[in-house]
């Protein structure tokens, strides 16, 4: 069996974004050798997430990007001193990670659906973490 734990650099150009890991994760299942499990993607940041959503219409990142803004818009009286707490809401709401189950070597995924990287108050360098586990 190979390699179960693999971690990934994403390098983001916008203030909000929302980065596709298909790729990313086709190639840990690739290496890994795992057929039936479950796959967890994980992001270390307080201003990032993971999310599952549409693939097909981009206007789809558009509009989740319009809506976690006036959600969660960045306003003046926010005390935090890096000016970034929008970020860390959209963050706790979007949540830190995903779980999958793969099932003859690949991950279920409706047929719209992909695994994104969600960026909050980029552009920045960022990590993610996926672990594969057999069984």
């Amino acid at each position: 069996m190979g390699k179960t734990l693999h971690t990934f650099t994403i390098l983001t150009n916008d203030k909000q974004s929302f980065t596709n890991l298909d790729g990313y994760l086709d190639e840990v299942l690739s290496d890994s050798g795992v057929k039936d499990g479950v796959i967890v993607v994980f992001c270390p940041h307080t201003t990032g997430a993971i999310t599952i959503n549409e693939n097909a219409d981009p206007d789809v990142k558009t509009d989740l990007k319009r809506g976690l803004d006036e959600a969660f818009p960045n306003k003046p009286e926010y005390i935090h001193m890096e000016g970034n707490s929008d970020g860390h809401m959209k963050s706790s709401v979007v949540g830190a990670s995903e779980t999958l189950i793969i099932t003859d070597g690949r991950p279920i995924l409706g047929t719209w659906q992909s695994v994104y990287f969600c960026e909050f108050d980029g552009p920045r360098t960022r990590t993610v973490h996926v672990k594969v586990l057999d069984g």
